[in-house]
């Protein structure tokens, strides 16, 4: 073994303990300098600038503009008005015989038997007529599929893809559609404008009141919620199926459904991580592109949007139902729902309206077990039914078609009360719309759309004979100056009762 150096050995010691000494005063001053900082400056958290976001430029923000294309619907001119001695059907459960309906402002202000008259009220004589809310038409496409009917006309389906959801119905109406006016002398006052059914989201729909009018702006129904037509069934596989593309099958269609539902809750995240990261200040870089398809339906995702699903069969809607839950939405509607009687208690318990027609059904493969106690079934077991036309002119004679949906259900052994049936056609689609507590039922605060008829509007001979749109008269049968005419339709033989 070498012999230590002593000498050498002492050397290296002094040194190592000189750098241990040096380390030592360098960690001490390193922990005086960030202590003195903290204690000047409270802190480094305190000093880290706040990111600043970038502006989005106008028209890029997804919750910029939630409404872009915005109602100027003015209410039509009316005054204080009683309806006196007529059988009113309030729709909310109530049948009031030789009651009083008193409206002002366009606000329903009194309804009921002993209804004091304000001084200077318009008094309207209702003996030995009825009194209803204005008629919902939850299922339109007046305006897209307007009169004449024609190809440069024909703008309700957007035929180019199974996710059309960026389109917008209103962006196809024709105000000046005839069939708005024939739907107001049946009684119509508010429609539910949809997309077609060609492709499994068609699009957004639009409410609208049934006014004259030359922009679509001024028929939009003030903050109605817009909502989102899907399809089911024969018609998405029939469309894309013959155009040899996805989807070609029904279970092809739940498959690009569940994408397109992927999709958008992914884009609903990235938006809601930018706002956050915005929001605490964070470094967030550039906020997500928007998508106009997939705004619609993360609109459906956070409950903005209702769902107005097309689908015919039970199977079909069970399967909706499922994937409705699987993305965390609700489905509001089935639309046409020709089976829904056999799953009444499903539809009850999810609290899903069903809209259907009366005696409309075996037109194609899966409308084949529609019955026209369909409604009544329904009833039956306490789920919504709703009466809908899809039809420009089903839509004249709503309250004609709950007449004949009311009869098969009693012919059935299901008793249908004229309390059941005016909300099928009334307030049923008012809440299934989204407007329930502005319209749809005769109750004080409500908007003031009602219906004066010649006689139980469940009788075939009944007529409208004022239609009131929010307090004014936007249809009366004796007074010409109220019907109203659009261009394809002066040649029309007035209506003005004859002596």
């Amino acid at each position: 073994m070498r012999p230590l150096r002593p000498f050498a050995s002492a050397s290296a010691l002094v040194l190592a303990s000189t750098a241990l000494l040096i380390a030592g005063c360098a960690t001490q001053s390193a922990a005086q300098v960030a202590a003195t900082k903290s204690a000047s400056t409270g802190g480094e958290q305190a000093t880290k600038p706040k990111a600043t976001p970038k502006p989005i430029p106008k028209g890029l923000d997804s919750s910029g503009a939630l409404d872009p294309f915005p109602s100027t619907y003015k209410p039509l001119p009316g005054s204080t008005t009683a309806i006196v001695g007529a059988t009113i059907l309030t729709a909310a459960g109530e049948e009031i015989d030789n009651g009083t309906i008193v409206f002002a402002e366009g606000k329903i202000v009194a309804v009921g038997k002993d209804v004091a008259i304000p001084d200077g009220a318009k008094r309207v004589d209702g003996r030995g007529k009825f009194v209803t809310p204005g008629i919902i038409d939850i299922h339109s496409h007046l305006g897209v599929y307007p009169s004449p009917g024609v190809q440069a006309n024909s703008d309700g389906n957007e035929a180019t893809d199974p996710n059309t959801a960026e389109v917008w119905a209103e962006h196809s109406i024709w105000p000046q559609d005839p069939g708005f006016n024939r739907a107001r002398e049946g009684g119509v006052t508010s429609l539910l404008i949809l997309p077609g059914s060609a492709n499994l989201f068609g699009g957004r729909s639009v409410t609208v009141k049934n006014v004259p009018s030359t922009t679509i702006q001024g028929m939009k129904f003030p903050g109605a919620p817009y909502g989102l037509k899907m399809a089911c069934g024969e018609n998405p596989k029939r469309v894309y199926g013959s155009r040899s593309r996805a989807p070609s099958t029904r279970m092809g269609n739940i498959a690009v459904a569940r994408r397109a539902w992927i999709d958008a809750a992914e884009y609903n995240r990235r938006w809601s991580d930018y706002r956050a990261k915005v929001a605490a200040g964070e470094a967030a870089g550039d906020p997500p592109k928007r998508d106009l398809r997939l705004e619609t339906l993360a609109g459906v995702l956070n409950g903005d949007i209702l769902v107005q699903n097309h689908c015919y069969r039970a199977d079909e809607m069970a399967l909706m139902i499922d994937m409705a839950k699987e993305f965390g939405y609700k489905i509001t509607t089935f639309h046409h729902s020709s089976e829904a009687y056999k799953i009444a208690p499903l539809l009850k318990e999810a609290d899903i309206c069903s809209a259907t027609w009366a005696d409309w059904q075996g037109f194609k493969m899966e409308s084949l077990d529609g019955i026209s106690e369909n409604a009544g079934i329904l009833q039956a077991y306490g789920a919504c039914a709703i009466i809908h036309s899809d039809d420009a002119t089903i839509t004249q004679h709503l309250n004609q078609e709950a007449a004949i949906a009311m009869g098969a259900a009693a012919r059935a052994g299901i008793p249908v009360s004229r309390l059941d049936a005016i909300k099928w056609i009334t307030a049923n689609p008012a809440k299934a719309m989204g407007i329930g507590a502005r319209t749809g039922s005769l109750e004080v605060g409500k908007m003031a759309d009602i219906v004066l008829w010649d006689r139980d509007p469940f009788s075939t001979y009944a007529l409208a004979q004022i239609v009131y749109v929010d307090g004014g008269i936007a249809y009366d049968r004796t007074d010409p100056a109220t019907h109203a005419r659009s261009d394809f339709d002066l040649g029309r033989p007035s209506l003005e009762a004859k002596p």
